[in-house]
């Protein structure tokens, strides 16, 4: 048997399980169609810089994933606003650093 720890809002969904109503066979299939939407995946063309793309395939291959998977994910990231620059944000981190030692 696997032993999986649930976070909180697991363990909350879990305790008020009896609260719950089932949802009508017609509610379900709606549900799952516009979950199977989202998910479909659409092919496209691209034209990218041939150097661009090399440093792709490097970075892909470093993480041990396909570089179109890897785009993918990038651009999966802008779009949900999840892409981080982490050298800007060393930088942010910095600079904040030395106002501090400068106002103190």
């Amino acid at each position: 048997m696997i032993n999986n720890k649930l976070d909180d809002f697991e363990k909350n969904i879990e305790k008020d399980i009896s609260k719950f109503k089932k949802v009508s066979s017609r509610k379900l299939k709606k549900i799952e169609d516009i979950i199977q939407k989202a998910n479909e995946k659409k092919n496209i063309s691209l034209r990218v810089n041939n150097q661009d793309l090399e440093q792709i395939k490097l970075k892909a291959e470093r993480e041990g994933i396909p570089y179109q998977t890897l785009i993918s994910s990038v651009l999966h990231k802008f779009v949900t606003d999840q892409l981080i620059d982490q050298k800007n944000i060393i930088k942010s981190i910095q600079l904040l650093n030395k106002q501090k030692l400068i106002t103190k």
